[in-house]
């Protein structure tokens, strides 16, 4: 799926980049980096929202996804304001929420009000295909992208990246995709060419790794796994690719920070590789 020595040459590159002074890789430079490296903070759902938010600010990333466990949707408006200001405050960009279910037709209008009150200008999320039409009026109306997340085999309604634009070919713009790289590749589907056939709807990716890329419960930190992490790099830089490139870590729920930063300091040394 990958080429290994090309994999290897840039983990050299990562590696080398994680053991340069702190200094020389922080501040603006992360924010004026190639992609918009960030967090999901469902890697983090096991820690309370202010310890998520200095695990956050260690990796030195200011983008982030909130997960509902870090700012529930049965908050007070006060507590929703007030969740929005920590992340905030942190000198983090809330660049969207979710995971968000879609599917009953009941509740969409309180999850784009919830979305709206937190910030969040896009929701990565799981409409149904009954309820799409009602998300894409909301959409319309509250002006808030969505960006529906396949989830593999498993998943009746979006399993891959083309089950979705097949669906939102003909709606609103801001009707698109968030690609998960390890549900995507549990299908057996190229994750590089989803990403070149999804064009301006890719609003959203779910990056991660895996030792067996149809293997649903192996994942490692990214740059130990087998997932075309370099490929799908470079060809995002190749499109501007706007978007977030969210971690989703999966895996070490109670000590996620060990391979979040392995993670991390692999993506920053394909970026620094691509850029020669």
């Amino acid at each position: 799926m990958n080429s290994l020595p090309t994999r290897r040459a840039f983990f050299s590159s990562a590696a080398a980049l994680a053991g340069l002074p702190r200094l020389a890789v922080s501040g603006e430079w992360r924010r004026n980096d190639d992609l918009k490296l960030g967090v999901a903070t469902y890697s983090l759902r096991a820690f309370p929202r202010a310890e998520a938010i200095g695990m956050i600010k260690s990796l030195e990333t200011p983008y982030v996804s909130i997960k509902e466990f870090h700012l529930r949707y049965a908050s007070t408006p006060e507590e929703v304001a007030a969740g929005r200001k920590e992340f905030e405050g942190a000198g983090l960009t809330i660049l969207s929420g979710g995971n968000i279910s879609l599917t009953d037709p009941n509740k969409l209008r309180a999850m784009f009000e919830y979305a709206k009150a937190c910030g969040m200008p896009m929701m990565v999320c799981a409409p149904s295909h009954a309820t799409l039409p009602a998300v894409e009026q909301l959409v319309k109306e509250f002006n808030i992208k969505t960006a529906i997340h396949n989830h593999g085999p498993e998943d009746k309604h979006f399993p891959t990246p083309q089950s979705v634009l097949e669906a939102v070919k003909n709606m609103d713009p801001r009707m698109g995709l968030c690609i998960d790289i390890g549900h995507t590749a549990r299908t057996g589907t190229d994750i590089v060419e989803s990403t070149i056939q999804a064009g301006p709807r890719l609003f959203d990716i779910h990056v991660k790794d895996l030792v067996d890329p149809l293997g649903k419960r192996r994942q490692v930190p990214v740059g130990d796994g087998q997932l075309p992490i370099v490929a799908l790099f470079r060809q995002l830089k190749k499109m501007n690719y706007q978007g977030g490139v969210m971690l989703e870590y999966e895996i070490d729920e109670k000590n996620p920070l060990p391979g979040m930063t392995k993670s991390f300091a692999y993506m920053r040394g394909v970026l620094a590789g691509l850029r020669g």
